[in-house]
């Protein structure tokens, strides 16, 4: 399939293109958390044109300092990416409650080091890698698809076809949900069939098996940005 074919071959060709669909829409929702009044359709059309901002800025500095570009993106998804919830998830059978309840209390401690330490890899990573793909804008249409898009109470399902210089837009369907406070937090991603959280996921397992069940190893060995690790 050619879009999980880009994504696999890493951040390039069709994976920049999957990457910028995923910073507007994430930046879309950080408008969100300051007007929880506002819908999250309605947010991601309304800050398009914030993330044309962003990138017109960093262009002027970004070869220079990488680095305060990546601690400004990160101002935009902390606050709206769930980044916990996601990693508990890649983490599968080795985070659930069920696991947490049969430990001891130093197995209960170990493991909540564990997804802190694992939590705090994704969020780096990922951020980084959705850096580079926001850099490789270059003038690509967004889309919302009305029909494939909908919100219901605190949960939220986008679509979105990103327009090219390929001859068929690429399909990103996006979920957010509301939390405690009200914020929109974002759950999960999906590029045409290919769902971010089951890839992550199938990667931390197998790691895993590598190294005999061994969470420290995995997490310290782990590699976010791309699946070529």
């Amino acid at each position: 399939m050619k879009v999980k074919a880009d994504w696999m071959a890493g951040p390039s060709g069709g994976a920049l293109r999957w990457l910028l669909a995923l910073c507007l829409l994430l930046t879309g929702a950080a408008q969100a958390a300051d007007d929880d009044n506002r819908g999250a359709a309605e947010t991601l059309r309304e800050t398009t044109e914030a993330v044309l901002a962003v990138i017109d800025s960093a262009e002027g500095y970004v070869d220079e300092d990488p680095q305060r570009y990546y601690r400004a993106v990160h101002e935009v998804l902390d606050p709206v990416v769930d980044f916990r919830g996601f990693a508990r998830g890649v983490m599968g059978d080795y985070a659930t409650s069920d696991r947490y309840r049969s430990l001891d209390p130093a197995g209960r401690e170990q493991l909540r080091d564990q997804l802190e330490r694992f939590t705090e890899t994704m969020r780096k990573g990922l951020v980084r890698t959705y850096s580079k793909g926001l850099l490789a804008f270059n003038g690509s249409r967004v889309d919302l698809d009305e029909d494939g898009s909908r919100e219901e109470g605190g949960r939220a399902t986008l679509r979105q076809f990103i327009y090219s210089d390929e001859a068929e837009p690429y399909v990103v369907t996006y979920t957010m949900a509301r939390g405690q406070d009200g914020r929109w937090l974002i759950r999960n991603l999906i590029v045409e069939d290919v769902n971010l959280g089951k890839i992550y996921r199938s990667q931390f397992e197998s790691s895993a098996r590598n190294y005999d069940g061994d969470l420290d190893k995995v997490i310290s060995n782990w590699n976010v940005e791309g699946l070529d690790s």
